[in-house]
């Protein structure tokens, strides 16, 4: 199945921003502005809104894959532009959150510290990883290249809600250790 135009207009454009994303994030995630003498608040209401971001992703993530399954293709395109929006905002409060606040170390000890550490280096590498399928699997499906957006779809799914979920719970696992301002 040859690419359609508009796969092939965006091409680059999800390729730039695959790269782009996650540099700039660890760029800014090393930025922390009261360090560097700005007076600014430390946003750290933040985690507990952006896990919920997180879980709603999931939520809607399910709902979205249940609607396409029953030929709801209008509920199902809307709530995945709707997982796209939750998974900007979380971006950007998660940005927020540690350019202004000192980052938390996870305190439990024995095996639950191999389980967390498991858990946040395997949502972070998917989280990067990630990008690409779901700018991939979005024009398709936009375009209209059906059959090449379920290919690459069954593959995207269970990674974007793998990240979705494991956002949730790393919170749970590190939010007794969060500093109280």
């Amino acid at each position: 199945m040859a690419m359609t135009e508009e796969e092939k207009k965006y091409k680059g454009i999800i390729w730039t921003l695959s790269i782009i994303i996650p540099l700039a994030v660890a760029a800014l995630f090393g930025i922390n502005l009261p360090k560097m003498g700005y007076d600014v608040e430390p946003l750290s209401f933040l985690p507990p809104i952006y896990a919920t971001i997180n879980g709603l992703t999931a939520v809607c993530l399910v709902i979205a894959v249940s609607a396409i399954k029953r030929g709801n293709v209008k509920l199902h395109e809307n709530l995945i532009k709707l997982c796209m929006v939750f998974s900007s905002l979380f971006l950007i409060m998660y940005v927020g959150y540690h350019m202004t606040s000192e980052s938390t170390k996870f305190g439990g000890e024995g095996a639950i510290r191999y389980v967390y550490y498991f858990i946040l280096v395997t949502h972070i590498i998917l989280s990067i990883i990630i990008i690409p399928f779901v700018l991939f699997t979005f024009v398709r499906g936009i375009a209209g290249a059906y059959e090449r957006h379920k290919k690459l779809a069954r593959i995207t799914y269970p990674m974007w809600l793998y990240v979705a979920v494991t956002g949730v719970i790393v919170y749970l696992m590190i939010s007794p250790y969060y500093a109280h301002y």
